[in-house]
């Protein structure tokens, strides 16, 4: 019988041992596991206030390029009613030179404001 009990306790320490082994392993992985699943929720937690800043960059973004194109489309805008007004002082001056009868015409308004002040 003592042999017996010497086998039955080496291999209930053989075992035991395995089992601590095996639990280790699977303790190690189980905490690798929780810790990516800890990281990954970390990151979806994130992305919200990541993408809100985006966004706001974004519209702040949206918001200067507006205003920069309502400047120059009135800028345009004038410049297109300067040429428009050039086209009939100069229309205007090439008739009167053709039949040169009186004073000649006075220049359109704009011209004579963008003259006068030079815009």
């Amino acid at each position: 019988m003592n042999i017996l009990a010497w086998v039955v306790a080496c291999a209930g320490t053989v075992g035991t041992v395995a089992a601590a082994a095996f639990t280790a392993r699977a303790a190690t992985r189980a905490a690798a596991a929780t810790a990516r699943a800890n990281e990954a929720a970390a990151r979806a937690a994130a992305e919200p206030a990541h993408r809100t800043a985006g966004l706001a960059v974004l519209q702040a973004t949206v918001d200067r390029v507006d205003q920069e194109n309502a400047a120059l489309r009135t800028r345009m805008s004038r410049t297109e009613a300067l040429v428009r007004a050039y086209s009939w002082t100069v229309d205007a001056l090439y008739r009167w030179a053709r039949d040169p009868v009186g004073d000649p015409p006075e220049p359109h308004r704009l011209v004579k404001e963008y003259n006068d002040t030079g815009s």
